[in-house]
């Protein structure tokens, strides 16, 4: 697992390493959202959990 630098956030997600402006805007979301790819569908089939995909909404 990544390290986060949290600063003065409640909350920080994956998206904080991310470097597209939309995504970044949601790191500190108290959702742990993850960037569509390999590593998501992996940990999703690894924990039993379902997908939930987010269109984006900006």
């Amino acid at each position: 697992m990544r390290e986060f630098i949290e600063g003065d956030h409640k909350h920080t997600n994956d998206l904080i390493h991310e470097k597209s402006p939309y995504l970044l805007q949601h790191a500190h979301n108290p959702v742990n959202w993850m960037a569509w790819g390999t590593e998501a569908f992996t940990k999703s089939k690894r924990e039993g959990k379902p997908v939930f995909l987010s269109v984006g909404y900006s």
